[in-house]
């Protein structure tokens, strides 16, 4: 099972039917293939729809129906669309139960930096900032390092998304929750130890007496 598998599977468990949920774009956009059948839950995408489903297949796409990312989706029965007034609305009035968003890098305060990559053009955050700020529960899936540098770190040296911490990120080793301004180490990886994943951790963890191994 690769990394980013791992990471979309762990994530499908934290919802409940009827959550409103909102995916962003990589790794969380995945999220939506692996929903038990017996879940029911309402995907929001900011450009304008509730009501996805998982990423269209080869030779099923409509190139108009697309996620933010642009990547083509469908829809399922009762889905609807509206303009991106009403759409950021529903993010700012606190109507979204999770939002599920990646991230270049999550401090020990639970901030969230996920929209500037140094050197490269940005055109801005998007609907990130919004999503942060008004979404119930905010979970960042991400990959735990990248090249070779943790993006667990003891302050986010790129600029913040949100000032709002978040309550969770799941990455490819670890399901680690923020309380109280101290990372808390909930879950590891199939396969990996506490030990492997402090040591690729910048930030200090809080480790309690037992660490389940996540069920994916």
């Amino acid at each position: 099972m690769d990394a980013e598998m791992i990471i979309a599977r762990r994530v499908a468990k934290e919802f409940h039917s009827g959550d409103l949920v909102n995916l962003g774009i990589g790794i969380p956009a995945l999220v939506a293939n692996y929903i038990p059948s017996d879940l029911k839950v309402f995907f929001q995408s900011e450009n304008g729809l509730i009501g996805t489903g998982p990423i269209a297949e080869q030779g099923l796409a409509y190139p108009p129906l697309t996620d933010t990312g642009r990547l083509p989706i469908r829809t399922l029965p009762g889905a609807s669309t509206f303009d991106s007034a009403m759409s950021f609305g529903l993010i700012r009035g606190g109507h979204v139960d999770v939002s599920v968003l990646g991230g270049l890098q999550v401090d020990a305060r639970g901030l969230l930096a996920n929209w500037m990559i140094p050197g490269e053009m940005v055109p801005g955050m998007g609907g990130a900032m919004d999503l942060v700020s008004g979404a119930k529960r905010v979970i960042v899936a991400m990959q735990h390092a990248a090249k070779g540098k943790s993006k667990i770190v003891a302050r986010c040296t790129l600029p913040l998304t949100s000032t709002r911490p978040v309550n969770m990120v799941v990455t490819d080793m670890a399901v680690i929750s923020f309380s109280d301004g101290w990372p808390i180490l909930l879950e590891t990886a199939p396969g990996i130890s506490i030990g492997e994943v402090i040591a690729v951790t910048e930030a200090e963890l809080a480790v309690p007496d037992n660490v389940p191994e996540m069920k994916i």
